[in-house]
């Protein structure tokens, strides 16, 4: 009896090998990404290439494990779900109240070291983020909730907006 379930889940996972994830991003469009646009100083952009964008952005990377199923299924989901709630390849598509909201859930996120999730600190010892890491990137997020918040009164004839919190598209 054991043999033959031990056999049949051996089955199962020799022929999932065959349904593989599509690795394929889109072409990341520089005008849109994030680093681009807002030019981090290079710590920053550092942290954020190691820490975030791997899942952020299409510039994510698949290591080996990624062609072992499930496990890839659950890694292209996760990216895919990161993708779909934050994507700094998508950065200026944005509408400023969205990406001041954003920028205020890196800080909330980061604080609160949700992110990066410890599964992938677990595989990636460069998303390890010190302390001091950790306030440089809250710091630079929050100087940068304060120059959107600047562009969002401009843009409005110098009339301040609607509470940030409001958040214009789904998140």
């Amino acid at each position: 009896m054991i043999k033959n379930i031990a056999l049949g889940l051996g089955g199962v996972l020799v022929i999932i090998q065959f349904f593989q994830i599509d690795k394929i991003q889109p072409e990341v469009n520089p005008s849109l990404d994030f680093i681009s646009l807002e030019q981090p100083p290079q710590e920053v952009e550092n942290l954020l290439r190691s820490a975030c964008y791997d899942c952020h952005s299409y510039e994510s990377e698949y290591p080996w494990y990624t062609n072992i199923q499930p496990v890839a299924w659950l890694i292209d989901h996760h990216i895919d779900h990161s993708q779909e709630y934050l994507n700094f390849s998508e950065w200026g598509n944005y509408s400023l109240s969205r990406a001041d909201h954003k920028a205020e859930e890196v800080i909330e996120y980061t604080e609160n070291r949700e992110m990066p999730l410890w599964s992938y600190r677990l595989m990636h010892k460069e998303a390890q983020l010190t302390d001091d890491q950790r306030q440089l990137i809250m710091d630079y997020f929050a100087d940068l909730r304060v120059q959107i918040q600047a562009k969002q009164v401009d843009a409005n004839g110098g009339e301040s907006t609607p509470d940030a919190n409001a958040n214009s598209g789904s998140d």
